[in-house]
């Protein structure tokens, strides 16, 4: 899989929906993954701004993903809209 850049929560929940279906699961079958709700799930790859941050990281981790902070590129916002 390819790096991806999120800036924003809709774009951090379309990341995790498209690799949540590219590993061939449904919302329900992730949130059992890590004991939350489906509608949890939902909200989170709607790009929910409520959502905690231990749901964000639990969800990483069961689909074998990582969370990486570095500077901001200097790419215009366009450009990366373009990748979701």
């Amino acid at each position: 899989m390819t790096e991806q850049i999120a800036r924003s929560e809709k774009q951090l929940g379309a990341i995790l929906r498209r690799v949540r279906k590219q590993q061939g699961l449904t919302q329900s079958q992730l949130g059992e993954k890590i004991h939350l709700r489906q509608a949890t799930i939902s909200k989170l790859e709607d790009g929910a701004p409520a959502t905690q941050l231990a749901t964000v990281i639990a969800a990483l981790a069961a689909l074998d993903l990582e969370l990486v902070v570095r500077p901001r590129s200097q790419a215009k916002p366009e450009d990366i809209e373009g990748l979701f």
